[in-house]
């Protein structure tokens, strides 16, 4: 992926409840690996339906 750049976002309170509830569970690692993960796939969902 590459160098990571530090960064803010706002999110929906109900949103990162869910995310938080994934990190508990040990599906994502922490908040960042959650978000990285969703992020990546929602890129190759993207260049799927363009084809490119």
């Amino acid at each position: 992926m590459g160098r990571k750049i530090k960064t803010s976002i706002a999110l929906d309170e109900e949103l990162l409840a869910w995310i938080d509830k994934l990190v508990a569970s040990k599906r994502f690692a922490n908040r960042t690996h959650a978000i990285e993960y969703a992020l990546q796939r929602l890129k190759e969902r993207a260049k799927e339906e363009l084809n490119i």
